[in-house]
């Protein structure tokens, strides 16, 4: 199934308030957080008050994850069997540096009973990730890691190896790209992570566009006040759906049944060019039935 994934917004667990809130955004998704913005001494009311709010189902089609604490830290196992009996659409797990760690988090789920439909998503977020972000990936064809999507972590990446985080990324791209690449190669979704300056419209606006350029499938945020631009801009735009579907009723003609490329609006048209169109479609008509 094709889900819109534009906006995925962090949500605090530890703040009913925010929980509550987040009921009527218009996020695609959702992050309940237990890990960055829960004090050490909140952890154990937030996962409960998670727990709570997940049993009310009160998100509708958004889709809900829940980032657990790290693996090296004494709350991980707790989370994942609460996440295990409250069942969300997945967990983020922070700093994931390892198919161990994949593997670990796997067996936990599967010792707490999780249903098959419970997935897992990566931060990378530490070097190693990165430089092992290919082998990482390949872990998602091994079904007890349940390994559905990366999202990337700039700000951990930045402070664990000393590369500055300057507007435009650009010391940033490659290491980018490369987890773009092994996230596609693997059949995974990749999400951009946060931008922090909440404040800049600008600056906000032109990371999104450069995230969608580099491939992703969308961003997660920090605060409410960024979703609609992040939705507008991951959004296909209409033309672009269009065109799409001229693409694919050109293909259907019977006189091109046979054929690897055609001549549409005075353009040459390959079948690859049809794969594409159609996973526009998918995603746009995804985004028309969140709305209903």
């Amino acid at each position: 199934m094709t889900r819109p994934r534009r906006s995925v917004l962090f949500m605090p667990g530890s703040n009913a308030r925010a929980l509550e809130k987040a009921r009527n955004l218009p996020a695609d998704g959702l992050v309940l957080d237990l890990e960055d913005s829960v004090a050490p001494d909140a952890k154990v009311k937030a996962r409960e008050q998670i727990a709570r709010t997940l049993h009310s189902k009160p998100f509708g089609k958004r889709e809900v994850l829940v980032r657990i604490n790290a693996l090296d830290t004494p709350w991980w196992r707790d989370d994942i069997a609460m996440a295990a009996a409250s069942v969300p659409d997945g967990i983020l797990v922070p700093k994931i540096s390892s198919v161990e760690d994949l593997k670990s988090v796997g067996a936990r789920l599967a010792e707490t009973g999780a249903p098959a439909s419970l997935v897992v998503w990566a931060m990378i977020e530490t070097p190693r990730a990165v430089l092992h972000a290919e082998e990482l990936a390949a872990a998602a064809r091994d079904p007890k890691t349940r390994l559905a999507g990366f999202v990337f972590g700039p700000n951990d990446i930045s402070r664990e190896t000393r590369i500055k985080m300057l507007p435009g990324r650009a010391t940033m791209i490659p290491m980018i790209a490369h987890c773009v690449l092994a996230a596609r190669a693997h059949g995974i979704e990749m999400l951009d992570g946060p931008y922090s300056d909440f404040s800049n419209v600008e600056g906000f606006a032109a990371e999104c566009r450069q995230a969608s350029d580099l491939g992703f499938d969308g961003k997660t945020l920090i605060h409410p006040s960024q979703i609609e631009a992040c939705n507008a801009i991951f959004t296909p735009p209409a033309e672009e759906v269009a065109q799409a579907r001229r693409i694919i009723a050109a293909f259907e003609l019977p006189e091109n049944a046979g054929r690897g490329a055609i001549s549409l609006d005075g353009q040459m048209v390959e079948r690859l060019h049809a794969e594409m169109a159609r996973r526009t479609i998918a995603i746009a008509d995804a985004i028309t039935a969140m709305a209903t």
